[in-house]
Formats: C-alpha cells, sequence, structure tokens
C-alpha cells in the first residue's frame, strides 16, 4: 500500500470568495483547477502511479490567509466540504484539517471537531507569513489539543515576509519566483518554525506533541549535528536533538532523492519518514517510481510507504 500525505487541494467555494484573481473571465490556471478536483482526475492521477490513499490538506496560504470572523465560519465550511468529499472516496481518501489561527481557541475547537466529528487525521498550519511565528503563545492552545487528541500537525511553509523578501531575495524573486518557494524560501521559513518551536519550550509543556515537517525535514536534519552541538555551548538548549528527534516526523514530499533520504534516515531513523509526493506540485508517477527503486529493505520500504503514515494517523 502507497499512502502520501502532502497533498493538496483548494477549496473552490473558499477560493472564488478570497482569490477572485483566478476566476474572471480569462482562462482558468489549470494547476488551480486540478487542484480544485476532489474526485475523478485526482483518483486518475492516483491511479496512474500507484498511490492508493492521499490525505489532503488545503494549499498555502490557507486558513492562514484569513481574519477575523471570515477565518472562523469559512475554514469549518472549507473542512466541511472536504469531509463530504471524503466521504465519496473513504478509500482514497483522508484529510488534514484547516485551521483558523487568527482565533486560537476556535481553531482548537475546529481541531478537536474535524477529529471527533468529522475523522481527520490531523491539522495543517501554513507558516503565518502575515502574523507571529508559530511558537507564539497565543496559538500554543491549538497546540496543547493536537497533543490532548493525539493527532499531528503538519507545518507547512508559506511565502516569507515582504520585509525577508526584499532583503534576502531581492530582485530574484521576480526573476527567479520559485528561489522565495520551493528552491530555498519555503525551506528557510518552515525550517526557521519548527526550530523556534523546539527552543519555545512548548514541547515540554505537552509532550504527546507530534508535528510533521516535509521536504525531509527543511534541511533540518542534515544540520542537525551542527545546530545541536552550536545551540549546547553557551545558551540553554542542551538538547535540540532529543527535542527534535522525539516530536518531529518528515515526509519525502517534492524530494526524491537517495542521499537526502539516508541522511534523514541516519539522523532521525526511518520510523520518522513518510512518504509524500506533495500533488500537483510534485508529480505522483516519479515519486512512485523513485519510492519503488530508493535502495531499502522490503521491510523499510513498506515502513516509507504506508507502515508509518498509518501508526502515526490511525489509519
Amino acid at each position: 500500500m502507497i499512502v502520501a500525505l502532502e497533498e493538496h487541494y483548494f477549496d473552490a467555494d473558499w477560493n472564488n470568495h478570497f482569490d477572485p484573481v483566478h476566476h474572471t473571465a480569462k482562462p482558468a490556471n489549470p494547476l488551480i483547477k486540478r487542484m480544485e478536483d476532489l474526485g475523478a482526475v485526482r483518483i486518475k492521477e492516483m491511479d496512474e502511479a500507484g498511490i492508493d490513499l492521499q490525505v489532503i490538506s488545503h494549499g498555502p496560504p490557507g486558513a492562514q490567509g484569513l481574519r477575523g470572523d471570515a477565518a472562523v465560519a469559512w475554514t469549518a465550511a472549507a473542512n466541511d466540504r472536504l469531509y463530504a468529499a471524503i466521504k465519496l472516496h473513504p478509500t482514497r481518501f483522508a484529510g488534514f484539517a484547516s485551521l483558523p489561527t487568527d482565533d486560537p481557541d476556535a481553531a482548537a475547537n475546529e481541531l478537536q471537531r474535524a477529529v471527533e466529528q468529522l475523522g481527520f487525521k490531523g491539522g495543517i498550519l501554513h507558516s503565518l507569513t502575515q502574523g507571529p511565528f508559530l511558537d507564539d503563545k497565543r496559538y500554543w492552545p491549538i497546540f496543547a489539543r493536537a497533543a490532548a487528541l493525539d493527532v499531528p500537525l503538519y507545518i507547512h511553509p508559506a511565502d516569507p515576509l515582504p520585509a525577508v523578501v526584499k532583503a534576502y531575495y531581492g530582485d530574484y524573486a521576480k526573476t527567479h519566483p520559485m528561489f522565495i518557494r520551493a528552491a530555498w524560501g519555503f525551506t528557510f521559513e518552515a525550517g526557521t518554525q519548527a526550530m523556534r518551536l523546539v527552543l519555545s519550550g512548548v514541547f515540554e509543556a505537552y509532550p504527546g506533541l507530534k508535528l510533521i515537517l516535509g521536504h525531509l525535514g527543511e534541511t533540518i536534519p542534515y544540520a542537525l549535528a551542527r545546530i545541536d552541538e552550536a545551540l549546547s555551548r553557551d545558551t540553554p538548549m542542551k538538547n535540540f536533538r532529543e527535542v527534535f528527534t522525539s516530536h518531529f516526523y518528515v515526509t519525502t514530499s517534492g524530494f526524491f532523492s537517495d542521499p537526502a533520504l539516508q541522511c534523514c534516515i541516519q539522523e532521525l531513523g526511518l520510523d520518522r519518514i513518510m512518504f509524500s509526493v506533495d500533488w500537483p506540485f510534485a508529480s505522483n508517477v516519479k515519486g512512485v517510481e523513485w519510492l519503488k527503486k530508493t535502495p531499502l529493505s522490503d521491510a523499510d520500504r513498506e515502513k516509507l510507504a504506508s507502515g508509518n503514515a498509518k501508526r502515526l494517523l490511525k489509519l
């Protein structure tokens, strides 16, 4: 069995209301239209690659782009619509809940509703590019509820802050747009979020909290030894490695590399790594072809393909 768990969609009603740019008289963006599909197109592409189950989540910025009462109301409605799609294909789809972080208490309640009433497997948080970092204590009710429910939260990147784009990327943000996104900016953004969470003490407060990073851990596994050693020199953080490797899981989303996978295995252990594609931004077929060829034992390949996800998400 092959499970993929960083697989995106766009809620069509949400986009029509909040992002009318893509829904004008001009030709529709084909990528947007594919992401809005929660039926035949998605399943056809899964079947072509041999993917059995997608755990679906809203693409960035998702609920993190909404403010005020709209955030709460529209997030609940979008989760209900995703639930309806999952009910039509219960053996092919599962879901991560969108969460209205502008109201953290409401977000915690929505996570509980989505898990207990809709059967979702956890929640997704896109980097808060228009607000504080995720380690801010205003968001800790969300982490507390996730720990209490024993479900993971997926920490997904979004565009860096405008000031960061200007200072670090400059004109390259226009000439090479992926520089601020998948090529580097996303990694910098989500990796910083993850490191700040480790430093914040949130895992000491909620020992059962489990988080997922895509893209093979946003380079943290590669740098883990240096991060751990450097932070232990003259700061209170004496156990970064221990905390990170006890609370974070990573996926292969959009990162089909044998050397990078082997690095993650050596630093985190295979039991904390799960297959993902990052559909539709990456190819289902290429992802599965790599999964089948990467040098692993049959038992380890099964863990990567679905076993670890089944255990973590209670599939």
